[in-house]
């Protein structure tokens, strides 16, 4: 996510706010914030669910309700998104 330059405390506020609450919805096993070293204004969160289906039970929750609209609110270009599956350790 790469936002404007005077809205990167704000998302990190947003983040401190609910990260705990979101790792804790039913099939979250983790959740990351990452800094991109070559573009300050950079973040990625890294989630990791039990399966797909759970991460699009959280996408359709209260709390993502919530959290997503101000976030993206703070984007300086659109967001992109991937979904991965571990197929070697």
């Amino acid at each position: 996510m790469e936002f404007r330059e005077d809205a990167l405390e704000e998302f990190h506020r947003i983040f401190e706010q609910h990260h705990q609450r979101i790792r804790n919805f039913p099939g979250c096993l983790q959740v990351e914030l990452l800094r991109d070293t070559r573009h300050p204004a950079v973040r990625y969160t890294i989630s990791q669910w039990e399966t797909e289906a759970a991460l699009e039970q959280y996408r359709q929750s209260e709390l993502f309700g919530k959290v997503w609209p101000r976030t993206k609110a703070l984007f300086a270009a659109k967001a992109q998104a991937f979904s991965m599956e571990k197929i070697e350790s």
